[in-house]
């Protein structure tokens, strides 16, 4: 059952790639790891199927690398969520990043795949609302070129909702990568 939901999320994934990969061509912008990267930036994640996706390729890893994932998620835990409950964003590397590289790239969430373009979301009810991606990309400068995240959402939405259903979860999340590792 899961397994099914792991093959409709990675699909889905797939889709997204495509999407970016083709609206950063559009823009001739390539992604060079600066400091307003995804990997830097404090995300928050909202989907247990997301959360279940990950962690299903992390038990694939090697003991030693989990290990040390589970350490850096810990220190980053603890430097970002401050004892008082606030919250401080210092852009500190994610947990999973390894010399630049995300060691869980083909399960990474949603959003980690979806920054640093301008794109937009429509919220029934709502006015569209319009990100204008990364500084690195100088998009002030471009002709705005439509990125619409909302089918991406919907299709996550959905599948969200049959994970649901189908492991008798209920509630939400709001979880870093770092507290998805340290549970």
């Amino acid at each position: 059952m899961t397994l099914e939901l792991f093959y409709k999320i990675s699909t889905l994934y797939q889709t997204m790639d495509k999407a970016w990969n083709h609206m950063a061509s559009l823009y001739d912008f390539q992604c060079n790891g600066c400091e307003d990267n995804c990997c830097r930036s404090l995300f928050f994640h909202h989907t247990l199927i997301e959360k279940a996706y990950l962690l299903h390729g992390f038990n694939q890893l090697s003991q030693d690398i989990k290990e040390e994932s589970i350490t850096r998620a810990k220190i980053y835990y603890s430097k970002t969520f401050i004892e008082s409950g606030s919250l401080d964003s210092l852009k500190l590397m994610c947990p999973l990043n390894w010399d630049g590289m995300c060691i869980l790239y083909k399960y990474r969430p949603m959003i980690c795949r979806l920054h640093g373009l301008p794109h937009e979301l429509h919220k029934p009810g709502n006015a569209i609302y319009h990100g204008p991606g990364c500084d690195a990309g100088l998009f002030d400068s471009k002709k705005y070129l439509v990125f619409d995240r909302t089918p991406f959402y919907i299709e996550m939405a959905e599948i969200e909702m049959e994970f649901l259903r189908k492991t008798h979860k209920n509630g939400r999340i709001k979880e870093t990568v770092a507290q998805m590792l340290t549970g």
